[in-house]
């Protein structure tokens, strides 16, 4: 069986999770959508949240888990039997970014971690974005699913 974790903090979701999380779906049998917890970072949605944005987006979707876990992810991947790490690339940045990590998590543990390329006009989207949007009043709606959209009015 071919499972894949995508991990995140998903503070927000946004299009461009779904984007890369609905590509992803024909190539394994399972997505783990992995909500990483870190009592340091402060969020600007709460862990049930979060979790209900996942579960609500992928409610029809069988092939779709959505966990939390803590600490490392290889680690997280192991206890789940998962032999990939499923992440989206924006731009060059964030390759050259995930590129280290993918590579240390390799190392580690033999996990490949697979990159997909954002979809056509969605690599301006990111969580932080959307946060800041949001923070200031300014229309963030063409940049997250419907149910992020009804739990922030």
């Amino acid at each position: 069986m071919r499972i894949a974790v995508f991990p995140g903090s998903f503070d927000p979701l946004t299009l461009g999770h779904t984007d890369i999380i609905d590509r992803a779906l024909p190539l394994f049998d399972k997505i783990i959508l992995a909500i990483g917890t870190n009592s340091s970072k402060k969020y600007m949605f709460s862990l049930e949240e979060r979790l209900h944005f996942l579960k609500e987006t992928y409610k029809d979707e069988s092939k779709i888990l959505v966990e939390t876990y803590s600490g490392l992810t290889v680690d997280y991947c192991k206890s789940k039997d998962s032999e990939f790490i499923l992440r989206g690339l924006r731009n060059g940045q964030d390759l050259e970014f995930e590129k280290a990590i993918g590579q240390t998590n390799y190392k580690m543990s033999g996990i490949e971690t697979i990159f997909l390329i954002s979809s056509s006009g969605l690599a301006h989207i990111s969580s932080t974005v959307v946060r800041d949007v949001m923070r200031h009043g300014g229309s963030y709606e063409f940049m997250v699913p419907k149910v992020v959209k009804t739990q922030s009015n």
